[in-house]
């Protein structure tokens, strides 16, 4: 059973946000500058969206949400409506392998990082993402 009143449930899910989601992209964003990571877009027309692109190395970075993307880090399901959010997951993770089978097929190296990943040890994701750029030439 939720925690919350549905009317409250609501309230914070209405609050999540796609885009300048301080615990995803903003936070990729602080890592990038304090460990001179450079050349990296954000809203590229890309297909699938990515939150950032290295368009020189043709490198697409999603930051999934753990949530929305069904990671199981936290063993998060919600008790209450869990058909509904089953079913939105499953086809958030299914848009996702056909996101990076895409963008593969077009020539671009899909480099996806979770949210908890990303909050836990930014040197490791640093270094993760300088080894990629190094790795990758267009």
């Amino acid at each position: 059973m939720d925690v919350f009143t549905q009317e409250k449930r609501s309230e914070i899910m209405r609050t999540v946000r796609s885009s300048k989601n301080k615990s995803t992209e903003l936070k990729l964003i602080e890592i990038f500058k304090r460990h001179h990571i450079i050349g990296w877009r954000r809203n590229y027309p890309v297909f699938g969206k990515p939150d950032f692109v290295f368009c020189r190395k043709k490198i697409a970075l999603f930051v999934d949400g753990c949530f929305w993307h069904g990671h199981n880090c936290r063993n998060t399901t919600p008790s209450s409506n869990k058909e509904y959010w089953d079913k939105k997951i499953l086809k958030n993770k299914e848009r996702d392998r056909q996101v990076n089978e895409h963008l593969i097929n077009l020539g671009w190296t899909v480099f996806r990082i979770w949210e908890c990943e990303a909050n836990k040890n930014e040197n490791e994701i640093a270094r993760n993402i300088k080894i990629k750029l190094e790795t990758f030439s267009s």
